[in-house]
C-alpha cells in the first residue's frame, strides 16, 4: 500500500515531496540569492552541500540550475554598469575550459574527492591570507595563477556549483570595490552557468522531477537577491571582504567534512 501511495503521489506531483528536503533546500536557495546579489561568493557555495544532506550531489546541482539562471539574470540587470570588462575577457575562456573538463570527467569522478579538492584549496587560500596578508603596495596575483584558479572554478562549478571560492582566491587580492567585484563575478558565472545546460541535459540530470522541484523553489530567489542587495549597500569594503573570507572558510570546512565522511 505504501509503495502504491508513493507511486500515485509521484505521478500527480512530479516533484520531491520530502519535508526534510525542503528544510535544507529553502535556506540553500536563499543563500544563493544573497551571495549572487552582493554578499560575496563563499556563502552561496554552501547551497549544494546543504541540499546534499537529503539528496545526491548531482541531483542537488541539477535542481539548482534554473535557480542559478534566474538569479544570474537578476544580477545582470542590477550590476550591468559596474563590470570589469578587461578582467572578464581574461576569466571567461579559462572558466569554460574548466566546465569542459568537468563535463568530460563527471561520470568518473567521486563527489567526495571533488568536495575535498575545493575545500582544501579554499582553506589553503585563507591560510595564505593570514600568514602573508596583502599590503597596499603588493602586486596583483600573477596571470598563471589566475589561469589555474579560474579553470578550477569552472570545473568545480560544473561538478557542484562551487566555483566561487577558487575564483575569489584570485580576484579578492586585486582589491576591486565591492560593487565591481560582485558585478564582474555575476557576469562571469552567468556565462559559466549558461554553458552547463547542454552537458547537464546530455548527462540525463535535467529530468521533469528535478525541474518541477526547482520551479517550486524559484519564488525564493527574489527574496534572497533583495536581502543581499540591501546588505551589500550598507557595509564597508573592509567588512565586505571579511564576510567573503568567513563565507569561504565555512565553505571550505563543510566541503572537507563532506570529503572525509
Amino acid at each position: 500500500m505504501r509503495a502504491l501511495v508513493r507511486r500515485v503521489l509521484n505521478v500527480n506531483f512530479p516533484l520531491i515531496i520530502d519535508p526534510l528536503f525542503y528544510l535544507c533546500a529553502v535556506p540553500a536557495v536563499l543563500l544563493v540569492g544573497i551571495s549572487k546579489s552582493g554578499f560575496g561568493m563563499g556563502i552561496g557555495s554552501l547551497a549544494v552541500p546543504l541540499m546534499a544532506l537529503t539528496i545526491s550531489v548531482p541531483q542537488a546541482a541539477a535542481i539548482l540550475m534554473p535557480v542559478l539562471l534566474f538569479v544570474d539574470v537578476l544580477g545582470l540587470a542590477a550590476f550591468r554598469k559596474n563590470i570589469d570588462v578587461k578582467l572578464l575577457r581574461f576569466l571567461i575562456p579559462y572558466g569554460l575550459l574548466g566546465v569542459l573538463l568537468g563535463a568530460l570527467l563527471f561520470k568518473s569522478l567521486d563527489s567526495h574527492w571533488v568536495a575535498g579538492l575545493v575545500g582544501g584549496f579554499t582553506l589553503l587560500f585563507l591560510a595564505q591570507r593570514l600568514v602573508f596578508p596583502p599590503r597596499a603596495d603588493s602586486p596583483p596575483p600573477p596571470r598563471w595563477f589566475g589561469r589555474v584558479l579560474t579553470t578550477l572554478s569552472g570545473f568545480t562549478s560544473f561538478i557542484a556549483h562551487s566555483g566561487g571560492p577558487p575564483l575569489a582566491a584570485y580576484v579578492i587580492p586585486m582589491r576591486l570595490s565591492p560593487l565591481h567585484f560582485t558585478s564582474t563575478l555575476a557576469y562571469f558565472f552567468f556565462v559559466i552557468n549558461l554553458s552547463k545546460w547542454a552537458p547537464f541535459a546530455l548527462l540525463g540530470l535535467l529530468d521533469w522531477r528535478n525541474m518541477a522541484t526547482s520551479l517550486v523553489l524559484l519564488p525564493l530567489v527574489p527574496i534572497g537577491v533583495m536581502a543581499g542587495l540591501a546588505m551589500g549597500k550598507r557595509i564597508s569594503p573592509l567588512l565586505f571582504n571579511r564576510l567573503i573570507l568567513w563565507g569561504m572558510g565555512l565553505t571550505g570546512c563543510k566541503l572537507l567534512w563532506d570529503a572525509w565522511y
